[in-house]
């Protein structure tokens, strides 16, 4: 493979994703569903809507094109896909996320196929920018829960010095929803505007665990509906949970220091390889372009590449400790 070549393909492909991107954030800005949510929601508050159409500003779609909605919804797991996507802290549908996911792969395998001819290897490569796309996703995923669970405890406390003062708990979580720090801010405000809007507070709480996939927040539902089922006083429920969820953080903060050797090993013992084997396709490319060249180098390629993977994969199992 010419190395300039693959330079350039990671280049465009680079070049696309940012297109994509800035497209994406010029309409989020002015031309997504969000923004005419947000319109829709001013005329319902000024009386403007009719109580039908102040249930469609509450429900998510699949898709806001009706067919393909009622298409999604009788697919497998898309109802999987969207909790993904809402854990993610995304604004769009499904329907748009699988929009995006073919126009990428579309775009990239046009362009290789274009660069390199119609082959299986384009094909996979074509892949990359959808998986390294999703890979963000999770990532966002990720950041997203840790910062909510970092919030959390301060956030009860607030709660529990709200009710201490007088207020519901329903009054409390607007005070959150208000004055807490984003993105646990949304989340509380999106559960007392549910049960404002009439659903009952374990069904909005339950949509709260599943809108943020944090097994801290599960505790917090969870105290919630035992406390309103048997009674009890919520207030020291909600201090004692705070300090639990502290100690626990400050745990796995332990837990973290103490494994961050063995992480850095898995980086490195990772990582190595490959940054050798582009070294030698510098120093040496008659040599190393054996292992891709030669049917025997690709067999030993392939074993060493399966290999690897089950070490990593062992590696990051025994330096992943649950509290």
């Amino acid at each position: 493979m010419n190395w300039n070549v693959l330079f350039f393909v990671c280049l465009v492909i680079a070049t696309v994703l940012l297109l994509v991107i800035g497209i994406d954030r010029i309409w989020q800005n002015y031309w997504s569903k969000n923004t005419s949510d947000i319109q829709r929601r001013l005329r319902v508050i000024s009386g403007d809507m009719t109580a039908e159409n102040r249930l469609q500003v509450k429900t998510r779609l699949l898709s806001e094109v009706e067919f393909i909605n009622d298409a999604l919804a009788k697919i497998p797991y898309t109802d999987k896909l969207d909790v993904f996507i809402t854990q993610a802290g995304l604004q769009f549908s499904v329907g748009v996320f699988l929009a995006r996911l073919l126009v990428l792969t579309l775009l990239s395998l046009l362009l290789l196929v274009y660069l390199q001819g119609n082959s299986i290897e384009v094909v996979l490569l074509s892949l990359l920018p959808s998986l390294l796309w999703l890979l963000y996703l999770q990532h966002k995923r990720g950041l997203r829960v840790s910062q909510i669970e970092a919030q959390l405890p301060d956030t009860l406390d607030l709660m529990a010095r709200a009710m201490q003062a007088g207020h519901a708990f329903s009054s409390a979580l607007l005070i959150v929803g208000s004055e807490g720090p984003p993105p646990i801010r949304h989340e509380f405000q999106t559960t007392f505007d549910e049960i404002n809007f009439g659903i009952s507070t374990d069904i909005a709480l339950h949509h709260l665990t599943h809108r943020v996939a944090s097994s801290d927040l599960r505790f917090f539902v969870v105290a919630v509906l035992i406390q309103l089922e048997t009674g009890g006083n919520l207030t020291e429920i909600l201090k004692s949970l705070a300090a639990l969820i502290r100690d626990r953080q400050r745990i796995a903060g332990t837990v973290r220091v103490l494994t961050a050797e063995g992480r850095l090993s898995a980086w490195i013992l990772g990582l190595l390889p490959f940054g050798l084997a582009g070294i030698l396709s510098v120093v040496n490319p008659d040599f190393i372009s054996k292992l891709w060249t030669d049917p025997l180098g690709i067999r030993m390629l392939q074993v060493s590449l399966s290999l690897m993977a089950i070490g990593v994969w062992w590696m990051w199992r025994m330096v992943r400790v649950e509290i």
